[in-house]
């Protein structure tokens, strides 16, 4: 890094995003200077934890199945965020999903069919060989091959912005460096446990940040500070149940609990809180974090018995396992009363039915609040297993405004000719609330495409 050049293209974060829209700029032959905050060995935000793309498509293509057209996309996106999204923005990402993989092949990402546990999305998301840790792995090559300039352990801590225009970032260590152009692919502010909790308040100290603990939010504070006109909610995110054994940072995906729909879920009263199958899990299973931050004391507990077990992936951390429900309460440190009367009234609600959990089946509960919608079957066959649960954020949704072109939109309505923004700083545009399996993957390889190109326009002007 050379701070006395004057670069083309400043890229700010070292993600998915971050990497696509360098890529792009230094092969439209632009100078591109790419900042990863966190250390070398820790690189690439939280795409490292990632899995797979959620992708469009509308006939069987290499490990993708069926169809998945636009429309159904569209309207997938739609019912999780219960219309909070901007349709233009959302349709970009969507359309872009059905032509990048050859990008991505051609920058060394590799694809797998799906896992076997994975849940029902052989036909949506097309899985990374070697997962997101080789896909990041695969861009850094390709970026450092194309020339692409980077640098670790180095944070931007201001932006110098006048009138909605970049001239220089100011970063760690009293350096100054200049750029024609700037993209933002931070991510959000989960990392940053006070500005959790002032969002939260006491509810967030239960929180585990699932992702990386670089994401403390301090450009997107910058942008904002600046006159960034800002979107989204700063207690909505991409929050999961995950297994409360989970580190308070960086546990990734296998500390994700996917048991969820094959049985129920209760409090630490014993008493069930919200409907396990009301859609498939790739569908849902991102409300569930929220769910359980809004239990007493941020906890839940899945429950289980033998006929779920080898139905879902398993999570990092063994299950308590008991020979009966009162033995199972006892181990998860509930009272065996309140656990055996939940069960109890679960089984006798369940209505017969053929289970097929590749389908939303017929069966369900009758009579009982609240209801499970599918998937319901008694839990009777011991062994019973039970996972304990906390919120696990990835990432949250408040960001700056963006256009279609990926440029950062300010309090004046006008958009920066020079500051862009991809990937999670800026996936609340898309994501109101809510989540689909893959999407932000989806969000960060279309904008960081755009951003990149539209930094590299405005560079040669």
């Amino acid at each position: 890094m050379d701070v006395s050049r004057m670069y083309d293209v400043l890229i700010l974060g070292g993600g998915n995003a971050a990497l696509c829209a360098a890529i792009t700029a230094r092969r439209a032959g632009r100078s591109v200077l790419l900042l990863e905050c966190a250390p070398k060995h820790f690189r690439g935000g939280n795409s490292r934890h990632t899995r797979n793309l959620r992708c469009m498509h509308d006939a069987p293509s290499d490990v993708l199945t069926e169809a998945y057209p636009e429309e159904e996309y569209w309207q997938d996106l739609v019912k999780v965020t219960g219309g909070e999204t901007d349709e233009r923005l959302a349709r970009i990402a969507i359309r872009h999903t059905a032509t990048c993989r050859e990008w991505m092949k051609q920058h060394g990402v590799r694809f797998q069919p799906s896992l076997g546990g994975t849940l029902h999305l052989s036909r949506t998301n097309a899985f990374f060989l070697g997962g997101g840790k080789a896909l990041i792995n695969a861009y850094y090559a390709a970026a450092e091959k194309l020339g692409v300039a980077i640098a670790y352990d180095t944070e931007a801590v201001d932006l110098e912005i006048h009138d909605g225009r970049f001239h220089s970032a100011s970063l760690n260590g009293n350096r100054v460096l200049r750029a024609k152009a700037v993209v933002a692919a931070t991510g959000g502010f989960e990392s940053n446990l006070e500005w959790l909790k002032r969002a939260w308040g006491d509810a967030a100290d239960n929180f585990i940040v699932r992702g990386t603990p670089y994401n403390m939010g301090r450009v997107l504070k910058v942008l904002l500070d600046k006159g960034a006109k800002r979107v989204g909610d700063p207690t909505q995110g991409h929050c999961v149940a995950i297994d409360a054994r989970s580190p308070k940072f960086d546990g990734g995906i296998v500390t994700r609990v996917d048991a969820v729909s094959l049985g129920i879920v209760v409090n630490r009263h014993g008493a069930r809180f919200y409907d396990e199958g009301e859609d498939f899990w790739p569908k849902r299973y991102a409300i569930w974090g929220r769910l359980v931050a809004g239990q007493p004391g941020q906890i839940a507990y899945s429950i289980i018995d033998a006929k779920a077990m080898g139905k879902f992936m398993p999570p990092v951390f063994p299950p308590f396992k008991a020979a009966s429900i009162g033995g199972l309460a006892t181990a998860l440190g509930l009272d065996p009363l309140a656990l055996e009367t939940a069960v109890a009234d679960f089984n006798a609600a369940v209505r017969p039915g053929n289970f097929d959990h590749t389908v939303l089946d017929d069966c369900s509960t009758e009579n009982l609040t609240p209801p499970k919608t599918h998937w319901a079957r008694r839990i009777d066959t011991p062994p019973f297993f039970g996972y304990p649960l906390r919120p696990g954020i990835t990432f949250t949704y408040l960001g700056p405004a963006v256009n279609e072109r990926a440029q950062v939109i300010f309090e004046d309505g006008r958009p920066s000719p020079n500051v862009f923004a991809a990937g999670e700083i800026m996936a609340g545009n898309v994501l109101g609330k809510g989540y689909l399996a893959g999407i932000g993957m989806s969000i960060g390889t279309a904008f960081g495409h755009i951003a990149g190109e539209g930094a590299a326009r405005h560079a040669l002007a």
